[in-house]
């Protein structure tokens, strides 16, 4: 392939601006990047000093003239300056260095958002180095990235847990025809974490080690494996280290709340959707994406609350990115086939 010819497909690019992690989709290459949304800068001089998983590395660890910052929170721009950094930092290593052409950007955010908190997000990607800015809800990139028909006069569910927000949408014909969002998601479930163990067991655990525990041996349902876990924080008494061994039942208690919220949005969302669309989601199940749909046993605990199937999406955490990294070409795609209808019928 030539040197033009890559510059022609690599011109769109898809971001999953995510409160976790960003990944970027560069048109006829793939996801390119896929790092922590974290950036590192000195204190004074706002100097970013790493950005992505080095950065992530020094989250809570950094000496007093470095500031580790997660610039986004519960999905949208927290710190907009710093945002538009990590952008550019993302953008700038994954196109080539002899770029001319500014790519066009689509990326994925949550439906819950403020117009303020949208133009933010286009704001970032233009100051960052865009042509072209379109922002789509994360759901209809995560359809789009699951390969879900979502053109077809069928109704279609998606359930997509980030980070910071659940977005449970309905969609036929290419439209969204009902979207809820709760800004709740895996961060969530990792502080109800740290909240149980303090609560109960008088330990201070960090954010990585909760999240270790919720990968490890979290879960939605009941198992019939108990398995357990050994994790080391501070007394909360003593102030002292200590460890401390956890089941998996302690865990899934500590997780029924968040977990619950979520159950209770898919719920309500199944209770606004139109009769004939309704039948079709019982036919077709429920479609989950996101990190969060990787909690063992919650797709079942979905299905068994709801009475409609649910499974989770064939590469649930890079839906919305590639979702979004489609987005033109689907639209393109989507035109062309109205167009022949059309002409069909004129």
């Amino acid at each position: 392939m030539g040197f033009g010819k890559s510059l022609s497909l690599s011109s769109d690019i898809g971001i999953d601006l995510g409160t976790c992690n960003t990944l970027v989709y560069v048109g006829g290459r793939g996801i390119c990047a896929n790092e922590p949304s974290v950036v590192a800068v000195e204190r004074g001089t706002r100097k970013v000093v790493a950005v992505g998983e080095e950065a992530r590395r020094m989250l809570w660890k950094t000496p007093g003239d470095i500031i580790a910052i997660r610039p986004l929170r519960d999905g949208v721009i927290a710190d907009p300056e710093t945002t538009e950094r990590m952008i550019r930092y993302f953008v700038q290593r994954v196109l080539p260095r002899r770029w001319f052409v500014k790519p066009r950007m689509v990326i994925g955010v949550p439906a819950c958002i403020t117009e303020v908190e949208e133009r933010a997000v286009q704001d970032a990607a233009y100051k960052a180095g865009a042509r072209e800015v379109k922002v789509i809800p994360e759901s209809l990139a995560a359809a789009i990235g699951a390969n879900i028909p979502i053109y077809e006069p069928a109704g279609h569910m998606v359930c997509d847990i980030g980070g910071g927000t659940s977005e449970i949408s309905v969609i036929s014909l290419g439209g969204m025809v009902v979207t809820n969002a709760i800004r709740l998601g895996g961060d969530e479930f990792d502080e109800a974490i740290m909240k149980h163990v303090r609560t109960v067991h008088n330990l201070i655990i960090g954010e990585r080690t909760a999240e270790e525990l919720k990968k490890s041996i979290g879960n939605a349902t009941p198992d019939k494996k108990i398995e357990k876990m050994e994790v080391k924080g501070t007394d909360a008494i003593t102030g002292l280290p200590r460890r401390l061994e956890i089941d998996s039942v302690e865990v899934r208690e500590a997780l029924q709340e968040p977990i619950n919220a979520i159950v209770e949005e898919i719920k309500r969302t199944l209770g606004q959707t139109p009769p004939e669309l309704a039948a079709d989601i019982v036919e077709r199940g429920i479609v989950m994406t996101g990190g969060g749909s990787l909690l063992k046993g919650l797709d079942t605990l979905i299905a068994n609350e709801t009475g409609v199937p649910c499974f989770k999406a064939e590469d649930p955490l890079n839906c919305v990115c590639l979702g979004a990294g489609m987005y033109f070409e689907h639209m393109k795609s989507k035109n062309n086939s109205r167009n022949i209808y059309n002409s069909m019928n004129a």
